[in-house]
């Protein structure tokens, strides 16, 4: 059976291709199957430094297939299909400690809104259009909005999830959904860009910073202080500390840095450890 997600790793980035054209690589069983199964192994492959999720096509991801989420009145189902298989791929994307970008190749509609707000960095093109259609359905936008209201701000959220208005990417980028918004001939160089600078960073630190930006704004003031100075203290300490300290002084890159094409990483570089999965502390 053809699978509806691709993968790619080149230069520390993987990449994971929605390729469901002819339903708007819509969010049905098989397709989430292949998602989980591809952000697993992107999670695990020690060569991946950076995930990219994208698709191919017009539009990025037109959200739940409609289709599997009908329930026949005989059939006694009580949970739809999809809305069961959806949580865990956007908890892969929220939780990753590898730094995730959405490349919207297109459009996005309600769950693939979910997936947008989930990633790290969310750049589209210009041209690219969004919606909350949820209610137009008769539907609620509930799972979606567990990332989604982290990301927008609150006028913009009941303002675009109550009336399922269609909105642009210049104002997606004004909300708080998307990173960055580009003209479509330069979207490859603008996720390059983030993708370029994400894979310079030690692999544990990108994991601890990724918490902390979440998770630091919701401490009193004096515990941030005393927590983070630990963290602080911990971090210039580490392993991958003095790694990154040491090719500094030696003006070297660090080793967890991908070597170009053709080059080759030298003798002296420790190499990366896996994430600690520490927590700020």
């Amino acid at each position: 059976m053809t699978r509806l997600v691709h993968r790619e790793l080149a230069g520390g980035v993987a990449t994971i291709t929605l390729d469901s054209p002819p339903n708007r690589n819509a969010l049905s069983v098989r397709l989430l199957g292949d998602l989980e199964e591809r952000l697993t192994w992107a999670l695990a492959e020690p060569e991946a430094r950076v995930i990219v999720l994208t698709g191919t096509g017009p539009v990025f991801c037109s959200g739940a297939d409609l289709k599997e989420q009908r329930i026949e009145p005989a059939s006694g189902a009580a949970d739809a299909p999809v809305t069961a298989s959806f949580p865990e791929i956007m908890a892969l994307l929220w939780e990753s400690p590898k730094p995730v970008i959405c490349r919207l190749n297109g459009t996005a509609r309600a769950g693939g809104l979910g997936l947008v707000a989930a990633c790290d960095f969310a750049v589209a093109p210009l041209t690219a259009s969004f919606a909350f259609s949820e209610v137009r359905l008769g539907v609620v936008p509930a799972m979606i909005s567990v990332p989604v209201l982290r990301r927008l701000n609150p006028r913009a959220a009941a303002e675009y999830l109550m009336t399922g208005e269609v909105f642009d990417a210049a104002r997606a980028v004004e909300i708080g959904l998307l990173s960055r918004a580009v003209p479509a001939e330069e979207l490859d160089a603008a996720v390059a860009h983030y993708a370029d600078m994400l894979v310079k960073g030690g692999p544990e630190a990108l994991a601890i910073t990724k918490r902390l930006v979440r998770e630091v704004p919701a401490m009193p003031f004096e515990e941030g202080l005393r927590r983070m100075t630990a963290l602080s203290a911990q971090r210039f300490t580490s392993r991958e500390g003095q790694e990154g300290i040491a090719a500094f002084m030696a003006k070297r890159p660090p080793s967890w840095v991908p070597a170009a094409p053709g080059e080759e990483k030298p003798d002296e570089s420790v190499k990366p450890a896996e994430s600690s999965g520490e927590k700020p502390s």
